[in-house]
């Protein structure tokens, strides 16, 4: 997102919290992305004390959420109050399908993205959390996915395995600069990896990366387009040459 999809989104949520406190109710934004949820989360701090607030995707560690705003004498929205259902999507164990095969069909249901959550796929099974609004025209009109025929329901609560897998990535670099660790990562020379940065193709912590010597830290999420998502997850200390040994993983 750019500064002005930015700006949009703080409007959004000043509505929201204007009419909380209108209505004297928990008022729920849509299906958030990680970018998002960080400005929000940043915005709502801001907020005056007569105002609480809570995210929600229908598990943990879901990365695409919901937002509720309320009025401090409130009672914090529990999970099941957030307005999302989980639709259970299921299938032959052969038909391999994929998240991109999900969402495609959504939208070819002309829904937004912003109606759906996450999507968790498993052999035979998916489940995805979305809008009330968005659980009703798929449940009434979605019956393949893709040219796989699907059964859906609407009453099974979450219970796929939704915990992050990684692969291991360990190596050298000069220094802890943004373009050399994804040089590393994507296996790039580092001209390339500049390259990448200066074209607005990297994030870090899920905002544009904004120069090629920012310096990362342990802990930073680093996404490269075309290429994956990693975690810095070490600093190692140096060799004998002075170089950096490093730790990385990328989500797969």
């Amino acid at each position: 997102m750019n500064d002005s999809e930015d700006k949009l989104l703080e409007a959004k949520l000043g509505d929201m919290a204007d009419r909380c406190e209108r209505y004297g109710c928990p008022v729920y934004s849509s299906f958030l992305d990680e970018h998002e949820c960080v400005v929000a989360e940043k915005w709502c701090g801001g907020l005056s004390s007569d105002f609480g607030w809570t995210f929600s995707g229908g598990f943990a560690d879901a990365r695409r959420k919901m937002l509720a705003v309320y009025p401090i004498y409130c009672s914090v929205p529990a999970e099941e109050d957030f307005p999302m259902k989980c639709l259970t999507f299921t299938y032959r164990k052969e038909d391999r399908l994929t998240h991109r095969d999900f969402l495609g069909s959504f939208m070819g249901q002309r829904l937004k993205r912003e109606v759906i959550g996450d999507i968790i796929v498993s052999d035979g099974e998916t489940q995805t959390f979305v809008t009330e609004v968005a659980a009703k025209a798929i449940m009434d009109s979605v019956t393949k996915i893709g040219r796989v025929g699907v059964k859906i329901t609407d009453d099974v609560d979450f219970r796929l395995d939704a915990e992050q897998k990684y692969k291991e990535i360990s190596g050298t670099v000069a220094s802890l600069r943004l373009d050399c660790i994804v040089s590393l990562a994507a296996n790039l020379s580092r001209e390339k990896a500049a390259a990448l940065i200066r074209s607005d193709r990297v994030e870090i912590n899920h905002f544009t990366a904004a120069s090629v010597s920012q310096e990362l830290k342990e802990g930073d999420i680093l996404s490269i387009r075309g290429s994956g998502r990693y975690i810095l997850s070490g600093i190692d200390g140096l060799t004998k040459k002075g170089r950096i040994h490093i730790n990385l993983r990328k989500y797969i």
